[in-house]
C-alpha cells in the first residue's frame, strides 16, 4: 500500500516566525527534516502541506528546487489541509511528522509503520503521542487513508480541524487506536527537540554542529549528547508547547 508523509509547515509561527527556512550551516530546518526522512525506508514518498498565503511563498520556492511533492490549502483548516495533500499523492497509508521536529529519527519512522503494517488494519491509527513518551519532536503518526477520509467528512468544528488527526485520537469509540511508548533508553518525556523558540533553536544548533561529522545519527546518539550534557537538555523543557493540552505526559521510569 502506498505510504506517503506529510510534513505541514508555514512561515507565520507565532513564537519563532519563518523557523522552518532558518539555516544552521546553510541548510534550512526543513531542509534537514527532508533529508531526514529521505533515509526512512518504508516511505513511497513525502509531501510538504503549506498554505496559499504569500508569505509561505518561500517554502513554495525552495521546495520546488528540490523537486519536493508540494500541496498548498487552508491555513487554519489542517485535516482538509493533510487530507488533501495525502490524496493528491495517492496515499493508501498516512505518516504524519511535524515541521518543528527537524531530527526526527527514520529509524523511529519505519517502526511506527511496520507496527502499523503488521496490524493488518487492525488499528485505524497508531502513533507515539497519544501520550508523551518521546522527546517531543520525535512525533510520528500512521493511519489509514479511509480513516482518514471519514474524520474529514465527520469533523466539522474548525477547533477540532486545526489540529489535523485530533477527530481521530479523540475518538476510540470510532476508530480502533494504538499508542506505541518508548522503551526505556527512549523515554524522555521531560526533553524538547522540537523548535518552537530561540531556546530550541539553539539547542538544535549544539546538536547538529556535535554530530557534524556523522550524518546519519539517531535518537540514541542524541540522548548520549544530551546526558553528557544535561544543561543543554533542561534549557528549553521549562517553555509551554501548543500540544500539552492534548495529551498526557507518562512519568519518567524510577
Amino acid at each position: 500500500m502506498k505510504t506517503v508523509c506529510v510534513v505541514r509547515v508555514r512561515m507565520g509561527s507565532t513564537r519563532l516566525p519563518g523557523k522552518v527556512l532558518m539555516e544552521i550551516d546553510g541548510r534550512p530546518l526543513l531542509g534537514i527534516l527532508l533529508d531526514r526522512l529521505a533515509r526512512a525506508r518504508t516511505l513511497d514518498g513525502v509531501v510538504v502541506a503549506t498554505t496559499t498565503k504569500t508569505e509561505d511563498d518561500p517554502i513554495v520556492a525552495y521546495c520546488q528546487r528540490r523537486g519536493v511533492a508540494l500541496f498548498r490549502g487552508s491555513e487554519t483548516d489542517l485535516l482538509g489541509r493533510i487530507h488533501a495533500a495525502l490524496t493528491q499523492e495517492g496515499a493508501e497509508i498516512g505518516v504524519e511528522v511535524f515541521g518543528d521536529g527537524p531530527l526526527i529519527d527514520p529509524l523511529i519512522v519505519d517502526a511506527m509503520v511496520e507496527t502499523f503494517r503488521r496490524a493488518n488494519g487492525k488499528y485505524d491509527f497508531v502513533g507515539n503521542d497519544l501520550s508523551t513518551t518521546y522527546p517531543s519532536g520525535m512525533e510520528v503518526e500512521v493511519f489509514s487513508m479511509a480513516a482518514l477520509t471519514r474524520a474529514q467528512e465527520m469533523a466539522v468544528t474548525p477547533a477540532i480541524r486545526e489540529h489535523s488527526t485530533l477527530f481521530i485520537r479523540q475518538h476510540p469509540e470510532i476508530f480502533s487506536l494504538l499508542g506505541v511508548e518508548a522503551e526505556t533508553p527512549f523515554r524522555h518525556p521531560e526533553w524538547r527537540i522540537e523548535v518552537d523558540y530561540p531556546e530550541d533553536f539553539q539547542l538544535i544548533r549544539e546538536i547538529l554542529h556535535h554530530f557534524r561529522d556523522v550524518p546519519n545519527f539517531g535518537l540514541a546518539d542524541i540522548i548520549a549528547f544530551l546526558d553528557a550534557h544535561p544543561d543543554l537538555a533542561k534549557a528549553n523543557s521549562h517553555l509551554e508547547r501548543h500540544w500539552q493540552p492534548f495529551r498526557k505526559t507518562v512519568s519518567l521510569p524510577e
